[in-house]
């Protein structure tokens, strides 16, 4: 089987193009139950499943995260638009993050910022943060251009038939030792937040 390693870096660079994170103003302002939620994030968040049938957030999940307090509990089972905002940074977070991280980070943003309680809200933070995230994308194809290229000059002394299988893999390898630094500079930078936030 012959990779076309240029097709795939291209296919994922145009899948990068494509990246989109769900807008506030596409979050309902009614507050919602916990089937409309998981069908909400799921139609909105669908170009990030690796496989047609994962699951982008179930109602386990959701009871979990409210039963360890990374998510407040819902009024009269129902969840607000901050509820959602929450989830999404969760959503976001727990692929490379625990859920101690997680709340660690979280729990000052939810003490401070949930229901309004400050001139800025938790809506203002979630624009303001996903507002760089067009310019990260272009960044991040520069860099995956830039791995991709040095990972093409390794393992010259193999044959063709090996060094299309050796490329790809120094491609993974350089790529997960950048996400393995960046997970370790997260810790670090999370090791370091004072006590509750404060």
């Amino acid at each position: 089987m012959t990779i076309d390693t240029n097709d795939m870096l291209n296919s994922i660079l145009e899948s990068f193009s494509r990246i989109d994170h769900i807008k506030s103003e596409d979050i309902p302002n009614i507050e919602l139950y916990m089937d409309q939620i998981t069908t909400f994030m799921d139609a909105q968040l669908q170009a990030s499943k690796r496989y047609p049938d994962d699951k982008i957030l179930t109602k386990t999940m959701i009871n979990n995260y409210t039963k360890s307090s990374l998510l407040p509990p819902p009024e009269k089972k129902k969840y607000s638009k901050e509820h959602i905002l929450l989830l999404i940074f969760i959503y976001y977070f727990k692929s490379i993050l625990s859920i101690k991280d997680i709340q660690m980070l979280l729990d000052p943003i939810v003490d401070k910022y949930f229901k309004g309680k400050e001139k800025l809200d938790l809506e203002g933070i979630y624009n303001e943060v996903f507002s760089m995230e067009k310019e990260q994308v272009e960044h991040l194809k520069e860099d995956i251009i830039l791995k991709y290229k040095l990972s093409q000059t390794t393992f010259s002394e193999s044959n063709d038939k090996e060094k299309e299988f050796l490329h790809l893999f120094s491609f993974i390898c350089l790529l997960s030792f950048d996400v393995y630094l960046k997970k370790q500079l997260i810790e670090t930078l999370l090791d370091q937040l004072p006590e509750n936030g404060k």
